[in-house]
């Protein structure tokens, strides 16, 4: 068959199987460009002629099944017709090979997302390969938009509506086995067996699993029952004038069986909304702190972490997690334990299997000699916050090191250049400066000191990738870039509470500009001592808040102490209703915040105002939307 194909290889065996194979052309990872899919419609033009006995359809990838759509092609998207083509070649694309006469099977194995799914799910079969890599998911909703080509039509015929909408309104993505279990694929099979497992099952005739009756009923008649309940939920957590994309998606379930293209008016407004602009380039800038640390071959194998409080305990429980060996060093085994429970809690919540969890157990272990440190290739000193302390530490330290290890500090408030002082190599030192809660947070940011060795730099931001997080370089500085830039929007918070207006106020004009948390929350959240010492150090010498003072003083701390500016006794800040919220708040307690990232960039203590936003938006949860603070700045002076 000379089809003369770039991205795409056909064999068709002596069984009458055939196999197309997408290997994107100069690409790591595959993608639904539109030369692959005009490839795959001559593809079937091919097997329409010559039927086969059935069609597998595999990836020729290391890196997995499908990324998606392509994103260069999405962010070319300049009028309503544009935006409208691409969805209708996807649509009429799957929908034709979702009705050919042979059996189609999907081979799953690594990361199938977004239009990769819908591909899949346009198939009679899908075969899972049960390996870490394997997930499934449609995310468009994290990039402002929606599954445009048949995923909003068989997803929930697949596993239901709520699942489905679950899925399609959050960009969760699904293992191996939780999509065999939810009806997605039709089995999940090692990666040794896969190839014969999809040949058998392709031409196996068996019916697809059909859904229970009530969920058919709830696809159908009772359809309006589901939507309303998802719009609630999406209600708690997104604002429509905000994050149109979810609201669009449950509508154009609910009124058109997920096509779009029978509501183009809904097409071109999401897609040119200024929400999708900016989620796109918060992908983007995602993507740019995923690239730090590439130069670098460093890889680590085992952590040290020394000091087993909230932070210490749950970096090394974190790293652990991800597949390390930690040992996690304090005074005493009963320092120690508290940090265990809490791992325990943390594998048990995100692992799920009994034996998986245990294996992460296994992984973090209780050192209160520090023998660890002499194997370790990242030693990361997390102890409280004073420089003598530090000191001793370190020196004690820096003999036992192997050759190569990273020597790092999590430090949040005090200068590199005055904890390397008593090293014998003071370049080796870096910061790696975590946030709370550390499972939540995906920004870590990479402290460099001046004169620090490029080559340590480079190492501890290929460590943190290890780990799953987003590195952010920054320059040795009070508060680096995130809480340096929360200090005086923290401090405008309270001025505005001292100019008296309510802290439910103050919380509800950030909430409905778009913060997940309001200020005076997160100050309580964080500890008002805590903002007290932060405050003396990143206000810029201003005086301290009446409003934090007196509750200090009243040894009102925030959620630690029960009550701070709210009353947490129940677990969560007890709020009275906002008042009505005066014009312009919102924007005066985001100017300050605004201003100091611009004097940080100035200030070269982060390179550039692409990488401040996205430090802003990844590390205080800076309204995505916006596309990050200098982002928001300059489209409302236009």
């Amino acid at each position: 068959m000379n089809m003369n194909l770039q991205h795409w290889k056909l064999v068709t065996d002596t069984a009458g199987i055939a196999t197309a194979t997408l290997d994107k052309a100069g690409e790591s990872a595959n993608s639904l460009s539109g030369d692959v899919l005009r490839e795959f419609s001559a593809i079937l033009d091919q097997l329409d002629a010559h039927p086969p006995k059935g069609l597998i359809i595999r990836s020729g990838k290391d890196a997995g099944f499908i990324a998606g759509a392509d994103i260069e092609e999405f962010s070319q998207l300049d009028t309503p017709e544009k935006g409208r083509a691409l969805v209708e070649r996807g649509w009429n694309l799957f929908n034709r090979l979702a009705a050919v006469k042979y059996p189609t099977l999907a081979l799953v194995r690594g990361h199938c997302l977004g239009g990769g799914l819908e591909l899949v799910l346009a198939c009679r079969y899908l075969l899972a390969v049960d390996e870490s890599g394997t997930k499934m998911g449609l995310p468009e909703v994290m990039l402002g938009i929606f599954p445009g080509w048949g995923g909003m039509l068989r997803l929930p015929q697949r596993v239901g509506p709520a699942a489905a909408l679950d899925l399609m309104l959050t960009g969760k993505t699904l293992d191996a086995k939780r999509a065999k279990r939810m009806g997605l694929a039709d089995d999940c099979v090692p990666p040794r067996v896969m190839e014969m497992a999809a040949r058998q099952l392709v031409v196996s005739g068996q019916p697809r699993r059909q859904l229970p009756f009530m969920q058919r009923l709830l696809n159908g008649p009772l359809k309006s029952v589901v939507a309303n309940g998802a719009r609630k939920q999406v209600a708690k957590k997104a604002r429509r004038e905000h994050y149109p994309a979810p609201y669009a998606i449950i509508d154009l379930w609910a009124k058109h069986d997920g096509n779009a293209l029978a509501a183009p008016e809904v097409v071109d407004r999401i897609i040119s909304s200024p929400t999708a602009r900016n989620l796109l380039r918060v992908f983007h800038l995602q993507e740019c702190l995923k690239s730090f640390g590439k130069a670098s071959d460093f890889k680590a194998k085992r952590v040290h972490v020394i000091g087993a409080g909230v932070m210490g305990g749950d970096i090394a429980a974190w790293c652990a997690l991800r597949g390390m060996t930690v040992t996690l060093q304090d005074q005493t085994l009963e320092r120690i334990s508290p940090a265990l429970k809490r791992a325990h809690a943390l594998f048990t919540k995100r692992l799920r299997e009994p034996l998986k969890i245990r294996d992460a157990f296994d992984r973090l272990i209780p050192d209160p000699n520090g023998d660890g440190v002499a194997h370790a290739d990242v030693v990361i000193e997390a102890i409280f916050e004073n420089v003598e302390a530090k000191h001793a530490l370190f020196k004690s330290l820096e003999p036992r090191l192997k050759a190569g290890a990273v020597l790092a500090t999590n430090t949040s408030s005090l200068r590199l250049e005055d904890l390397r002082t008593v090293l014998q190599h003071p370049e080796r030192l870096v910061g790696i400066h975590y946030f709370n809660p550390v499972a939540m947070m995906p920004l870590v940011e990479v402290v460099e000191a001046e004169g620090a060795d490029p080559a340590a730099v480079q190492a501890a931001c290929a460590f943190v990738r290890q780990i799953d997080k987003l590195p952010l370089p920054v320059k040795s500085a009070p508060g680096f870039l995130v809480n340096a830039v929360l200090a005086p929007y923290m401090l405008e918070a309270m001025r505005a509470v001292d100019s008296g207006i309510s802290p439910e106020t103050v919380d509800e004009a950030m909430l409905a500009f778009g913060m997940p948390m309001g200020p005076i929350e997160l100050i309580d959240t964080v500890g008002l001592d805590i903002a007290m010492a932060a405050g003396k150090q990143l206000a810029d010498g201003a005086e301290p808040p009446h409003c934090l003072l007196r509750r200090v003083e009243q040894n009102q701390l925030g959620k630690k102490s029960g009550r701070g500016f709210y009353d947490w006794s129940s677990g969560k800040a007890a709020k009275a209703s906002a008042g009505t919220v005066p014009a312009g708040l919102a924007e005066r307690l985001v100017k300050p915040l605004i201003e100091r990232t611009e004097r940080l960039v100035a200030d070269k203590i982060v390179a550039d105002t692409e990488l401040a936003d996205a430090g802003v938006i990844f590390g205080t949860g800076f309204a995505p939307f916006t596309g990050g603070p200098l982002n928001y700045s300059r489209n409302t002076k236009k």
